[in-house]
């Protein structure tokens, strides 16, 4: 409870009450410089439940595994995915002690749905985890999210090649839809908010933080063919709706985008 948890700063933000006030005072640092972070932040989630729906309804995919689930909110993986087809699994992976208790009591009344506790940062570990073999079947397509996760792997920690090995795993026909923070790099307004951003949680405790640029990202997704309309803000990946107020810097410092593996 003395130390800040990234996965409660991140149930803050999204207005949840998982969280403890040492995680609040980092929300609130946040918001000192970017008080959009919180709508921002829900746009985040609702990036993630467009994508779950178009992967579950369009695309036929009926398994998926979330790396790094964080805690559970309103309208999680899960959720959704059975919303549109109830025969749907879904596998959670966190490494949080918190996120584990909590993801371990929301899904016991869900027969397709497991949480297990790993690392995401360590693929052969949890691919041969015999929960996530015994429930989702690698002879078929899934989708793997990474929302999120990997702009909090340093790079000495390889996120290339952690994202290789997930992507090897999969088979033909898979999906990988991933989020990560975004620095242009280019003297703007954009770019110190995610410098600031960066700061703030590599000296809060948080472990690290890693904003990279467009070309980097990009290469998190080698192998895969890039869905329309590519690696993009996350307010302009298929948006429900037209957009009715102007967007902040805040919404430019992540890009998301969807993969298949032919």
């Amino acid at each position: 409870m003395s130390v800040p948890s990234i996965a409660r700063v991140y149930d803050a933000f999204v207005g949840g009450k998982d969280n403890y006030e040492v995680d609040r005072a980092l929300y609130r640092q946040v918001l000192e410089f970017a008080p959009e972070a919180p709508a921002f932040a829900r746009e985040h989630r609702d990036w993630l439940i467009r994508v779950v729906r178009f992967l579950a309804g369009t695309a036929g995919i009926d398994q998926f595994l979330d790396c790094g689930s964080g805690l559970p909110t309103a309208e999680n993986t899960h959720q959704v995915a059975q919303r549109v087809n109830s025969e749907a699994r879904v596998v959670y992976v966190d490494n949080d002690p918190v996120v584990q208790a909590h993801g371990r009591a929301l899904l016991e009344e869900n027969d397709r749905t497991r949480f297990v506790a790993g690392d995401l940062t360590d693929p052969a570990a949890l691919l041969a985890d015999p929960m996530v073999r015994g429930h989702l079947d690698f002879n078929r397509p899934l989708a793997l999210i990474q929302c999120s996760t990997i702009h909090h792997v340093p790079d000495s920690q390889d996120p290339n090649g952690i994202m290789v090995a997930y992507i090897d795993a999969l088979p033909s026909g898979s999906y990988v839809a991933l989020t990560h923070w975004y620095d242009p790099a280019d003297g703007s307004g954009v770019s110190a908010t995610a410098r600031r951003i960066q700061d703030l949680f590599n000296n809060g405790g948080l472990g690290s933080a890693t904003f990279r640029s467009r070309a980097q990202i990009e290469s998190l997704f080698t192998g895969l063919e890039l869905l329309e309309p590519g690696l993009t803000r996350i307010a302009d990946w298929w948006p429900s709706g037209p957009r009715l107020k102007p967007l902040a810097d805040i919404d430019d410092i992540v890009l998301g985008g969807v993969g298949r593996k032919p």
